[in-house]
């Protein structure tokens, strides 16, 4: 694991949320790992997801539901206590599990949540309506969402934008990661994807821009535009690049009806080989 200080900015909250399964083990490391180096409070949620009937007919399987995330959740501790971090770990039960992480992370004012991601999927059957998906359409805070085989360094970072506003928040988090982590960081690229080629000298502005606006703050950032379709140019820059995390921005909290479904970032996140940091605008 490499050595980083404070890579996601001042960190005083993180909520980590985990299910059990192997595909958290990525994410546990993370979290514990920034919350030791930006001596920050981690607290670790860990959602049953039961609904009245279940908990009415069948209270000796919530039981051992409840055993198993504990003994989980105990693990997650001891791990952390060898880094000296010490971990508040919070049981939910609900039958909308991405309901019960928004609340806690609104509850503990969390400075980003780090959530784990099942195995690359294929395309028809990408996030539709998970719950990794949700809390990225919902919650306020950043959303770090980590592979479980993910290497937890970043030598190499890459921004996507198309120059809208939802992406300058995550413009400025690539900017202000480079310079937090120099000389850690060794490059850093903006991507911006054009539809066609009659689109490409948009493409060609906006991540002119990104890096004028990166040597403001002495920051060099290398210009990529390509034309294609936005997240496979995206995934596969990244893996040209050998992109250790993706930023990306995202809107404000969607409507239920139009939840990311299909979209580019959920899209990016199914598929990615490196974390994915989301960012709300």
């Amino acid at each position: 694991m490499s050595s980083r200080t404070d890579y996601l900015g001042p960190l005083k909250n993180i909520l980590l949320a985990t299910d059990g399964s192997e595909y958290s083990e990525g994410a546990i490391q993370e979290a514990i790992y920034l919350a030791k180096s930006c001596v920050a409070k981690l607290s670790v949620i860990y959602v049953l997801e039961v609904n009245a009937e279940l908990e009415t007919e069948g209270p000796k399987i919530v039981e051992k539901m409840e055993n198993t995330a504990r003994e989980h959740l105990d693990r997650i501790r001891k791990t952390a206590a060898q880094d000296n971090v010490e971990c508040e770990v919070i049981v939910s039960r609900t039958d909308q599990p991405y309901k019960a992480i928004i609340e806690e992370a609104g509850k503990r004012t969390a400075d980003v949540i780090v959530m784990g991601r099942r195995g690359r999927t294929g395309l028809k059957k990408i996030l539709m309506g998970s719950v990794t998906a949700k809390v990225i359409g919902y919650a306020s805070a950043k959303v770090l969402v980590v592979p479980k085989d993910a290497e937890i360094k970043v030598d190499t970072i890459m921004v996507a934008t198309d120059g809208s506003t939802s992406c300058e928040a995550a413009e400025r988090e690539a900017i202000h990661m480079s310079k937090r982590c120099h000389p850690k960081v060794k490059r850093t690229f903006a991507l911006s994807v054009a539809p066609a080629d009659s689109d490409l000298p948009r493409a060609q502005a906006n991540v002119e821009r990104v890096k004028e606006k990166a040597k403001e703050h002495g920051v060099e950032i290398e210009p990529i535009a390509t034309v294609g379709r936005r997240y496979e140019m995206i995934l596969k820059t990244a893996e040209e690049k050998n992109a250790d995390i993706i930023i990306m921005g995202t809107y404000g909290r969607t409507r239920i009806d139009k939840l990311l479904m299909g979209s580019v970032s959920e899209r990016v996140v199914g598929l990615s080989h490196c974390p994915v940091l989301i960012v709300k605008a």
